[in-house]
């Protein structure tokens, strides 16, 4: 098995030639190249796990980093990480986010094929982790906590959505085409205001008739005599072009040739908007047709919504309470000349956001909104624009984001003379529950931190109290959970986690990372991390302290003693131990110390270790060793792994970028982080190494894209890093290169 994971390497090789007249054989000497000869060496290296010295470190587990379909699938990433360690960890597939599904329920079928998978060959498996902040389904553990709402009476009129279609996804349940209307979708961003995606209908020739070529939107229920309908849409073609619109029952069904009227299009997106009141001819109708058969063009619909009016409506009035912000004013500009905005966190290229929020006027408004690059030129993507009445109206946007410098949302109002009322801001990611909008309720009875540019004409300020939005009067009720609900609730979630993961894992996991991760880095990293002001957080980001508080590691392993096994060996782990400056490390050992006190055993401590040459400080690597030597406690490299950045730079290389001498210094730096761990953590603490990359990133990788911080290259050849590792677990240099 040895000889796959070697370099394959060419000696000396032979050009041989044989002449046609007389088969005389020609012998040509070629020489090897230089970097075949130099790497050479490598091949005299045995498996990793070898360099062990088993008699002075019996416990000793020399690890790695893996993925399990890789690993489960027994191709050569299995015969290799089999080949050189003794234990596996999960870089994704062990953690909340990959098996606690939307309902709470535990999907660990992946996880049992591993562990089989793992026993079979006599590996072992690391667990990798119980509790973090990232990797979490987050909007199942927002979703316990959220508001508990009780539906009221229903004593207002709405407008209900009885059909859309934005073409975002490819479900056409609620559309089709004749043969004559050639269908396809554009590209992402080549939507309505450049947002998203569009359906794109291509009649070819003009037909005898309107309706050969047609695109039907079904709905349900039919429609009634007497019920007022709403459609609205977003259109376009590539030449100036105009369409009607028939009733049919069903598509094919003729009902009545005018429906919704007709609708123009021309090169830029326009929207349509037509309110009916159903009459007889249109009634039991199910299906508006679109005829595209009069123009030979391209057409493009996006943004398709039919609303009906229900009068006794799906909740009461709103009422009036609380503060809003108002804007005012008093003279006719240019949109943009009178702004409001506020500042978070950027967005994320390519990531929807949506955009709700309640708004008045004192005459009917328009308005826009988008989200900004505060510089430059100012680019920004917008969520189109919105009319306000003189009753509060819920606004509902949302915009694609192309870039990942925008970090303001605006309202611009310039072009409407009057006063604005705006409330419950709310900006979120698709996805996701978590507002990017801080002080969006104005509760404190003041702006926070909008503000804007006004010309010295238009102004922001506050309503009068009592004159912002205070929610649907008589109808829904809305009871947001106390701060004891919410502990209990989270509660039962991590230990309904923990234990289904160890009902599974037990059987072959003896040992966990339980707590992953809690140390802050800004501004004190002796305190704890916390979600608590934090403006963006990502669809997957949890923080269980923020609900069970400091003793949520306690608990953590209260739990994982009791589900897993007696003597299973539970750690906690962090990054960023390394450092000169030392005070992470000793935020994290004050904090074992603090969970002990309360009773529970931390058997060992965890340092992760993403270094880079040239950056990376060895003394600081000593610095740290020594002081998690101190605690007494089992001491575990969790996630090595390295990157090069040469000095004075202010970017890692990437794998291709490496110079030969690059090349080795990596390797040395390997010698010396782990003959330093030999030699400062007491043979009794050792628990372990585990490098996290074992070949380098590909460039599409999630986690450092495109650096060399593998042993072995992506096609399984050895590196210097190996030699190195090698040299390290040794504790000596056993090969060298040729020069």
């Amino acid at each position: 098995m040895k000889t796959i994971h070697k370099i394959l390497m060419l000696a000396t090789f032979s050009v041989l030639l044989f002449a046609c007249a007389d088969n005389t054989l020609l012998d040509y000497a070629v020489e090897k190249p230089e970097s075949i000869a130099i790497a050479e060496y490598l091949n005299n290296y045995d498996v990793l796990k070898a360099y062990v010295n088993r008699t002075d470190n019996p416990n000793f587990k020399l690890g790695a980093g893996a993925n399990l379909s890789e690993y489960v699938s027994k191709g050569l990433v299995y015969q290799l990480l089999n080949s050189n360690f003794d234990e596996i960890a999960m870089g994704w597939e062990m953690k909340h986010g990959a098996v606690v599904q939307n309902d709470g329920t535990l999907d660990l079928a992946n996880v049992q094929q591993l562990l089989e998978a793992a026993q079979g060959a006599g590996m072992g498996v690391y667990g990798h982790t119980l509790v973090w902040h990232a990797n979490q389904n987050a909007n199942y553990l927002n979703g316990l906590i959220a508001p508990t709402v009780i539906p009221g009476e229903s004593t207002g009129p709405t407008w209900e959505i009885v059909a859309e279609q934005d073409f975002e996804t490819d479900d056409a349940s609620n559309y089709e085409y004749n043969n004559n209307a050639i269908v396809s979708f554009t590209a992402d961003g080549e939507g309505a205001d450049g947002i998203g995606r569009a359906i794109k209908i291509v009649n070819e020739e003009v037909r005898e008739n309107d309706w050969n070529s047609q695109f039907f939107l079904k709905f349900s229920p039919p429609m009634e005599e007497g019920e007022r309908y709403i459609l609205r849409m977003d259109v376009r073609s590539d030449d100036p072009a105009s369409f009607s619109t028939q009733a049919h029952t069903v598509p094919y069904a003729y009902k009545h040739w005018d429906f919704f009227g007709s609708i123009s299009s021309t090169p830029t997106w326009s929207e349509f908007v037509k309110e009916i009141t159903v009459s007889a001819d249109v009634a039991t109708t199910g299906t508006i047709a679109f005829n595209l058969g009069n123009h030979a063009t391209t057409y493009y619909l996006d943004n398709i919504k039919l609303e009906k009016y229900n009068e006794s409506g799906g909740g009461s009035a709103p009422t009036d309470a609380g503060y809003a912000m108002m804007l005012t004013n008093p003279q006719e500009q240019n949109f943009w000349e009178a702004q409001v905005g506020t500042d978070f966190g950027a967005l994320k290229n390519g990531k929807k956001y949506n955009l709700s929020f309640w708004g008045k006027a004192d005459k009917n408004a328009t308005l826009s909104a988008d989200v900004q690059t505060p510089s430059g030129t100012y680019p920004s993507n917008s969520f189109g624009s919105f009319t306000l009445g003189t009753e509060w109206t819920e606004v509902k946007l949302s915009t694609i984001v192309d870039a990942d410098d925008r970090t303001r949302f605006l309202f611009n109002f310039g072009q409407y003379v009057g006063t604005i009322y705006l409330d419950n801001i709310v900006l979120v990611e698709d996805g996701s529950t978590i507002n990017l909008i801080g002080n969006s309720d104005f509760e404190g009875g003041t702006t926070g931190g909008w503000n804007g540019a006004w010309n010295g004409i238009a102004s922001i300020g506050i309503s009068p109290e009592g004159k912002g939005f205070g929610g649907m009067g008589s109808g829904d009720t809305i009871i947001p959970k106390t701060d004891e609900e919410k502990q209990e609730l989270i509660d039962g979630a991590l230990e309904s986690w923990i234990a289904g993961m160890l009902e599974v894992a037990k059987g072959h996991v003896k040992a966990w990372d339980v707590v992953n991760e809690p140390m802050s880095d800004w501004p004190d990293p002796k305190m704890l991390k916390t979600g608590v002001g934090k403006e963006n957080m990502a669809a997957d980001e949890f923080y269980w302290q923020d609900y069970l508080g400091k003793d949520y590691a306690v608990r953590a392993i209260q739990l994982a003693r009791q589900y897993g096994n007696p003597d299973d060996l539970l750690f906690i782990n962090d990054y960023g131990l390394e450092g000169v400056d030392q005070r992470k490390c000793e935020g994290l050992i004050a904090y074992v110390e603090y969970v002990e006190s309360k009773g529970v055993t931390v058997d060992g401590i965890g340092t992760q270790m993403h270094v880079t040459c040239g950056i990376t400080d060895i003394e600081g690597v000593k610095a740290m060793f020594e002081n998690l030597a101190a605690t007494g406690k089992l001491i575990k490299i969790s996630e090595l792994d390295m990157g090069y950045r040469p000095e004075g730079g202010t970017e890692n290389l990437k794998t291709d970028q490496l110079t030969l001498e690059q090349h080795k210094e990596m390797a040395e730096f390997y010698q010396e982080i782990v003959q330093a761990y030999f030699e400062l953590i007491p043979a009794a603490q050792r628990y372990g190494i585990t490098q996290w990359a074992p070949t380098d990133s590909p460039a599409g990788s999630a986690w450092r894209p495109n650096e060399p911080i593998g042993l072995w290259t992506l096609d399984y050849n050895r590196k210097h890093a190996y030699g190195g590792f090698a040299n390290g677990l040794a504790g000596k240099i056993l090969f060298k290169p040729s020069n």
